[in-house]
């Protein structure tokens, strides 16, 4: 569980990235969260974009692909979702401490 603090900082980091995966009709499925903790793996801090299509509200898209892909929802704001997980193999991002 992130600290206030800390997603304060993880924000900052999410503000310059843009959206890598869309969120559609097809809502989400397997495919869309092996690819999501694909990319949490590598990058540790990733956006994703729901589109206007797509009927469910962004914060419950974004509370289930966190589940789903063993991650942390930092942040929602309008139809974007911010996710992190600590790298195993690619640690980048250092948190501060709570």
């Amino acid at each position: 569980m992130l600290t206030g603090k800390q997603k304060r900082f993880l924000r900052a980091l999410a503000h310059p990235l843009n959206p890598i995966f869309q969120v559609g009709k097809g809502g989400i499925n397997e495919h869309l969260i092996r690819h999501v903790s694909e990319a949490l793996e590598a990058r540790e801090l990733i956006k994703v974009s729901v589109l206007n299509n797509q009927e469910g509200d962004p914060k419950e898209i974004g509370a289930e692909i966190a589940e789903r892909a063993g991650a942390e929802l930092v942040q929602v704001i309008g139809k974007t979702i911010v996710l992190y997980r600590e790298s195993k193999d690619h640690k980048k991002i250092e948190l501060p401490r709570p």
